[in-house]
């Protein structure tokens, strides 16, 4: 798969079909939403999502860390889903935190993390309230955060819709307006912003969920 080069504020940012942005002077790597925990807490309440979602997501993060040189991650909101993670989602998080103990972390609160509660210390990752500002970003989680920098934000979930032959394809993309850039979930998603609320802007689409 093909990342997509593109300038923002005097920067080149890569984004990758994984859903995912990688900064590449900086070497950080960026994660919209992952809700670790999210398809329990579903399961939870009777509805049927698939098992090893966590394992899949983290071998995703193995493989993105792996591909592209990472000093840093940033999470953009929504570390976990809810409170009351399962202790087989927290022991595989610890488990896969250990395996990458030099590479550094940092979560930008969102609003699941205020109902969730701040990630055990055990992960080491730095807890941040947004704007969290890295010149000339600014990362965020809720899209409405003014900033003076170009904001990199995440929650909402953009996604272009098309119909093919004789079903819908929906496709996550990235969201590029003129004051910031919306990134897909990189967690599992049930649901989503469809591109008819967000015209004027350049929908970047990257890969088809079909």
């Amino acid at each position: 798969m093909i990342a997509l080069e593109l300038e923002v504020a005097g920067e080149m940012l890569m984004l990758l079909p994984q859903k995912a942005i990688y900064w590449p002077r900086t070497s950080t790597l960026i994660i919209a939403d992952i809700h670790f925990g999210k398809a329990g807490a579903f399961r939870r309440l009777g509805v049927p999502v698939p098992h090893g979602t966590t394992a899949q997501n983290l071998q995703l993060l193995n493989e993105l860390i792996a591909a592209y040189p990472c000093k840093q991650l940033i999470f953009l909101g929504d570390l976990l889903h809810a409170a009351g993670t399962s202790a087989s989602t927290m022991q595989s998080l610890l488990e896969w935190r250990e395996s990458h103990s030099t590479l550094a972390m940092t979560l930008v609160r969102g609003n699941h993390d205020l109902r969730a509660g701040d990630p055990p210390d055990s992960l080491s990752i730095d807890i941040v309230d947004e704007p969290h500002l890295l010149k000339p970003f600014a990362f965020c989680h809720y899209p409405d955060i003014k900033s003076d920098g170009y904001v990199l934000r995440a929650m909402s979930i953009p996604l272009f819709a098309c119909l093919a032959v004789t079903r819908l394809c929906a496709c996550p993309v990235f969201y590029l307006a003129l004051t910031g850039l919306f990134s897909p979930h990189l967690g599992l998603s049930l649901a989503a912003t469809p591109s008819s609320q967000i015209r004027m802007n350049r929908c970047l689409l990257l890969q088809v969920i079909v």
